[in-house]
């Protein structure tokens, strides 16, 4: 009886032991990974946080696509494109529901001898699509602002009128750059110099109006 006595207390001094390593280890692994699951919390909190307002997830809309849309259904694109020298610049306008879209730019009439004479003096001008305007890989910059309806119907007989009045192009005076800004300027946009590249006068018209993409007319336009 007695050898079985101690028996029984050895074994039981030898299960405790054990038994509080096992307690001390679940502890430390509960407490290892509560420690993962808060760095993962706050490391989720912080994408959150600095993420863009654009990112999260917004309650769905019951309107239409293309019903009253916030940007407005009407546009005016200005556009720069590569060329063989300098580049171009020209506007796309239209309907943003339509696919069909409208080019207005001023150009030399003619082939490379009315360019290079466009330098010294005026030159006979056309006024629409040239080569290369339709096509998205010569595309080098663009700045697109909406119009709501009224607004666009002035905007666009505006260009017009600008198409029609436009008779002559020169290198210094009238190029398509001053072209497109006369479009800006009516629009109430900040213009930059004319006298730049077109594609580094597009990028600098879309900074100086600090990309804004709305737009709307005063009553005095």
């Amino acid at each position: 009886m007695l050898v079985g006595f101690t028996l029984a207390v050895l074994l039981q001094c030898k299960i405790q032991p054990a038994s509080a390593d096992e307690i001390d280890t679940r502890g430390s692994e509960r407490s290892q990974r509560q420690e993962v699951h808060k760095r993962t919390a706050d490391a989720n909190a912080l994408v959150s946080s600095e993420a863009p307002v654009e990112s999260k997830t917004a309650p769905r809309s019951t309107r239409k696509p293309g019903a009253g849309s916030v940007k407005g259904p009407y546009y005016v694109d200005f556009r720069a494109r590569t060329a063989a020298s300098w580049g171009h610049a020209f506007v796309w306008f239209g309907k943003t529901s339509q696919r069909e879209v409208e080019v207005a730019g001023l150009t030399p009439a003619g082939d490379t001898a009315a360019y290079v004479l466009g330098h010294l003096t005026w030159v006979p001008s056309e006024t629409g699509a040239s080569y290369g305007d339709l096509d998205p890989e010569y595309l080098t910059a663009n700045y697109r602002v909406y119009l709501n309806e009224p607004d666009a119907k002035r905007v666009f007989a505006y260009i017009k009128k600008l198409q029609a009045s436009s008779p002559v192009w020169n290198a210094e005076t009238f190029n398509c750059t001053s072209f497109i800004g006369s479009i800006a300027d009516f629009m109430g946009l900040k213009v930059p110099n004319r006298w730049q590249r077109p594609e580094e006068y597009v990028n600098n018209l879309k900074a100086m109006n600090g990309g804004r993409q709305m737009i709307q007319l005063s009553s005095s336009q």
